[in-house]
C-alpha cells in the first residue's frame, strides 16, 4: 500500500516538474524574441567600431554616422523689388524748379486746385507730340518770337517766391492727379489780350473754367 502511494506521488511530482519547465521555456523564448529586435547593443557596437577607426586614422571627419544626416542648403535671399516711385512723372531738378515757378507765377492767387490745373496743363504739353518733351522746354517755348506763358514774357517767373500751396499742387500733379480733362491751354480772359482770346475762342475747344482761368484743348 505504501509503495503504491509513493509511486503516485512520484508521478505527480514529475508532472509538476514537466509543467514548470514548459512555462519557463515559453518565457525564455519570449525574452529571446524581444531582445532579438533591440538595436542599442548593435548601435553601441557600431559606435565603438567608429571610435576605433578614429583612434587609428585620426580622420574623424570622414566617419559617417549611422543615423541619417539632413543637409540644409542656404538659399540666396531673393532681391527685393525696388519700391515703386510715388511719382508718375520723374523730373530733374531744373524741370521741377521751372514747374514750381510757372505754377506760382500763373496761379499764385488760386487755391490748390487752381494751381494743380496749371501744373496739369504744363505736363499735358510735355506728353503731347505738338509740344517739347521737357517741362523747361515747354515753359520757355516761343512761337513767332512770342513766349507761350506771360510770366516768361514779363519775367515774373524769376521773381516769384514759391509757396507751400504750390509745392502741394505740383506734388499732386507729379503723382498723377489730373483734373484738367486733357487741357493744353488756359487763359485769364479778363487779363488776356483780346486778339489772343479771339484766337482761343476760334481755334480751340473750351472745356471748363475754374477760378480766374478758362481751359481749352
Amino acid at each position: 500500500m505504501f509503495q503504491k502511494y509513493a509511486t503516485i506521488m512520484a508521478v505527480f511530482s514529475l508532472l509538476l516538474a514537466a509543467a514548470w519547465l514548459c512555462v519557463r521555456g515559453e518565457q525564455i523564448d519570449r525574452y529571446v524574441a524581444q531582445n532579438a529586435f533591440v538595436t542599442e547593443p548593435l548601435e553601441c557596437m557600431e559606435e565603438l567600431m567608429d571610435y576605433e577607426k578614429v583612434e587609428k586614422t585620426g580622420q574623424a571627419g570622414e566617419i559617417q554616422l549611422r543615423r541619417p544626416v539632413i543637409s540644409v542648403n542656404v538659399l540666396e535671399k531673393e532681391e527685393e523689388p525696388e519700391p515703386e516711385s510715388a511719382y508718375q512723372y520723374e523730373l530733374n531738378g531744373q524741370d521741377y524748379e521751372t514747374l514750381l515757378r510757372i505754377v506760382e507765377a500763373e496761379a499764385g492767387s488760386e487755391d490748390v486746385t487752381g494751381r494743380l490745373l496749371v501744373a496739369n496743363v504744363v505736363l499735358n504739353r510735355v506728353n503731347s507730340e505738338a509740344f517739347p518733351d521737357t517741362v523747361t522746354d515747354v515753359v520757355y517755348q516761343r512761337s513767332g518770337g512770342k513766349a507761350q506763358f506771360s510770366p516768361v514774357s514779363n519775367g515774373s517767373i524769376n521773381r516769384v517766391t514759391v509757396s507751400p500751396q504750390t509745392v502741394e499742387a505740383v506734388e499732386l500733379a507729379l503723382q498723377g492727379e489730373d483734373i484738367s480733362q486733357g487741357a493744353l491751354y488756359f487763359a485769364a480772359r479778363k487779363a488776356a489780350n483780346p486778339d489772343n482770346m479771339r484766337w482761343f475762342d476760334r481755334c480751340l475747344t473750351r472745356l471748363f473754367s475754374y477760378g480766374g482761368h478758362e481751359f481749352f484743348e
